[in-house]
């Protein structure tokens, strides 16, 4: 391998490498001596790691690479879009590689062979695309090429612009026309290349009455060219699209090419729909693109293609305006950006562009053509025949919904439930399209949110079936997806609204208007000392979410339960996911209040009793205190005295009463334990009634989840076998529900019953085992 480099290096690298050698050896001397001189060593530390030593192999290198490239093992995937790089694909990347070994031939050879690619992969792309006479510009940036067209019709316009510059463009100011169609940022963009303030450009509104609502209002255009001619203005450049970058709709080109040519405007064209210039049939709003004065393309993404320039085709006849605005170079690098596409075009040829893009075609007119067939799906595009890009969203007529024809005479009743309506279907929208996206991910969708209709899901192939290698199996595949996911998405969309007035009619409940949610809904439990006007965290609110969220999820029903922080604020809440069947909204909500309350409850308990345990404890210390007293006074002094008490305690035994305490956990009190000792039954004291929970107790038939709507035959039940159910229910728990709430696990309250229980047990012996009348006993 060292051999044949040696035969291909050419002699001016090689002594360029040596003199650059000769020169880092010269470096690396002075930085030496004054190391030397200052008593400072290099430390290895200071280089970072993969600079040290004598370097790395490219085994090593690559491996790098390809883990920069695709993270680490334990690391998920990013996204789910796999690009198919084909054989066109490495032939462009191919041409990145010779064009950086071709720069380093001779001058007179480099410009032969730039300007041949130049000159061949212009007239190829003219040939193919119908522009004819046209120049090529090669651009990475996808706006850059529009810019330079800028700078072009500028210096075209205002011929003193090269000697007076600004002076010439304050005294008449340049407008540029944008439709409110375009893409975004476009505009500032192009400002701040050239160098124009804000106002130079005006933004034309889209069709509102006629037409389509993302087409240029062409009345109103010529009415603004106008005003602004009026004004002193120079109506310089207008945009205009075949195929907006949102739903893919193409402008009047035709009109707006009269309009620009009577008042001498710069007519410039962009969008993906000009890709079908190159099919046998075009239509008449596409075809008319090949009249403007420049147009960019994009074959990149149509064909395939990695790291392929966009392409700006013009026609100029003036080489030194070109040269002034950028459009041309003299410099060899800028020629070669065309390489890759010169060999990617002759590997396709002109069949296998035509293929690629007539595929991409027919994906979306299939798509179409199904989505038609199937309910609740609405279709953006008006032009669908001729239009690659499909748009769509989901959509249902509710009784009493903006919709709903009975409510169309009526106007004023319409915005509220507009906006409500549109939030409820934009959130199903957005949730259908991750849906899609992960389940189809060749199909390459885009979840977008457009201004009147709202969120859609876009279907653009031209854009992505190169690259994803999409097939007419994906598009299949797509739409059964969008039929499964129907059920759903209708079924939820029915129970917002009921679910929103149970939860308003619920005490203790508040309702929590989430726009970004796409389940039945959001719920909040207002506890006792929570603050409704603060938006702060709570954590005892959070501390009941979280036992609520636990509670619903170990019910096992079809829904989905997640904790979330409401939207707008900090507080927690409960967030209730999509429903695929018929739910019962009123038990869900009836469910959702009353756990919710028994955890507050409990919790309450919990902390009320470690303070009831420890007043307790205190409690029993003292009258145990007082019955040693009461002892002693009873008995006497002599009785205390060791060998005098033990005599008169032999003669005369002291009959002593057994007075031990026990605390009642249910009543939270001291009781005496004679009753026990005596009837040799431990008491249980005043039981209290059992606390309903509150919750309707539903017969459910065998294997029917929570929630779930009973059938017609299950609602014949008479309800004296669900009162007969619910005694029986009683009876299993007999203690009741605040018994059962008391059997927690909490080492502290468990901790003082403990001490309870010592305290109880020590009283029993002072009072029974007494040490003096044992040894009496002994000794006879």
């Amino acid at each position: 391998m060292d051999a044949s480099l040696e035969k291909i290096a050419d002699p001016t690298l090689a002594e360029m490498g040596k003199n650059l050698k000769e020169a880092m050896k010269m470096l690396e001397d002075t930085q030496r001596r004054t190391e030397e001189e200052n008593g400072k060593k290099l430390v290895s530390g200071d280089i970072p790691g993969p600079l040290q030593g004598s370097g790395q192999d490219m085994v090593s290198i690559l491996q790098l690479v390809q883990n920069l490239m695709h993270g680490d093992e334990d690391e998920e995937p990013q996204s789910t879009r796999i690009q198919n790089i084909g054989e066109q694909g490495h032939i462009a990347l191919l041409g990145h590689s010779l064009g950086a070994y071709i720069s380093t031939l001779d001058k007179e050879k480099l410009r032969k062979l730039t300007t041949r690619i130049l000159s061949d992969t212009t007239l190829w792309l003219c040939r193919i695309f119908r522009y004819e006479n046209g120049c090529a510009y090669f651009h990475d940036e996808e706006r850059e090429g529009l810019a330079k067209i800028c700078r072009l019709a500028i210096h075209s316009r205002y011929e003193d612009f090269v000697v007076n510059g600004f002076n010439v463009l304050y005294n008449k100011k340049p407008v540029i026309y944008l439709s409110a169609a375009a893409r975004p940022g476009l505009g500032q963009y192009l400002c701040n290349q050239l160098g124009l303030p804000f106002p130079c450009l005006c933004r034309v509104p889209c069709n509102t009455m006629f037409g389509s609502q993302h087409q240029m209002d062409i009345a109103f255009l010529e009415k603004l060219i106008k005003g602004d001619i009026e004004e002193g203005k120079l109506p310089l450049l207008l945009v205009a699209n075949a195929g907006t970058a949102a739903v893919g709709h193409t402008d009047k080109i035709g009109r707006l090419k009269e309009l620009c040519e009577k008042y001498d405007i710069w007519l410039h064209v962009e969008g993906v729909n000009l890709a079908t210039l190159a099919l046998g049939y075009v239509s008449s709003s596409v075809l008319a693109a090949t009249k403007c004065d420049s147009m960019t393309l994009t074959p990149g993404p149509w064909l395939g293609l990695p790291a392929v320039p966009a392409v700006t085709l013009y026609k100029h006849d003036d080489p030194a305006l070109t040269l002034i605005a950028g459009l041309t170079s003299n410099k060899p690098a800028d020629k070669l950006r065309a390489l890759p596409l010169w060999l990617a075009l002759q590997y396709l040829g002109l069949d296998g562009i035509v293929e690629r893009i007539k595929h991409a075609c027919l994906l979306s007119q299939r798509l179409q053509e199904s989505l038609k067939k199937v309910n609740h799906i609405k279709i953006l595009v008006e032009d669908e025949l001729s239009s690659p890009v499909v748009v769509f969203r989901f959509f249902q007529e509710l009784p009493g919904s903006a919709s709903d024809p009975s409510l169309k005479a009526v106007p004023s009743m319409a915005p509220p439930a507009v906006s409500q309506e549109r939030n409820s279907c934009d959130a199903l929208n957005r949730w259908l399209g991750e849906q899609l996206k992960q389940l189809v991910p060749a199909g390459g969708l885009t979840v977008m949110d457009l201004e009147v209709e709202g969120m859609c899901v876009r279907f653009s192939p031209l854009m992505t079936a190169a690259v994803l290698g999409t097939r007419g199996e994906d598009v299949d595949k797509l739409v059964a997806c969008i039929e499964s996911k129907l059920p759903v998405l209708t079924c939820t969309l029915q129970l917002r609204e009921e679910f929103k007035q149970e939860v308003t009619a619920t005490a203790g409940l508040l309702y929590v208007d989430d726009p970004n949610w796409p389940g039945i809904g959001v719920v909040r439990y207002e506890h006792a000392t929570d603050n409704k006007n603060s938006l702060k965290l709570d954590p005892e609110g959070e501390k009941i979410h979280a036992g609520l969220l636990k509670k619903l999820n170990e019910l096992e029903s079809d829904l989905t339960f997640k904790m979330g922080p409401e939207y707008k604020s900090m507080k927690s809440c409960i967030y209730i996911g999509m429903a695929s069947d018929e739910v019962d909204i009123s038990e869900l909500v009836e469910t959702i209040a009353v756990t919710a309350r028994e955890i507050e409850e409990n919790s309450r308990l919990l902390e009320n009793m470690t303070e009831v345990v420890r007043k307790g404890i205190q409690e029993a210390q003292v009258q145990l205190q007082k019955a040693n007293e009461e002892r002693l006074l009873e008995e006497g002094v002599l009785r205390q005295i060791p060998v005098v008490g033990s005599v008169l305690n032999w003669f005369s035994p002291v009959q002593a009463s057994q007075k031990g305490r026990t605390f009642n956990l249910t009543a939270g009190s001291l009781e005496s334990t004679e009753h026990t000792y005596v009837y040799k039954v431990q008491g249980s004291g005043v039981t209290p009634p059992p606390t309903p929970s509150g919750a309707r107790t539903k017969l459910r038939l065998p294997g029917q989840k929570p929630f779930k709507k009973s059938l017609r035959g299950s609602d014949a039940m008479s309800e004296t076998s669900s009162v007969s159910h619910t005694e029986d229910l009683e009876k299993e728990h007999p203690g009741g529900p605040e018994q059962d709430a008391l059997e927690v696990n909490d080492p502290k309250a468990s901790q003082e019953v403990k001490q309870i229980g010592a305290l109880q047990n020590g009283a029993q012996h002072q009072e029974v085992e007494n040490p003096q009348v044992e040894e009496l006993e002994s000794l006879r």
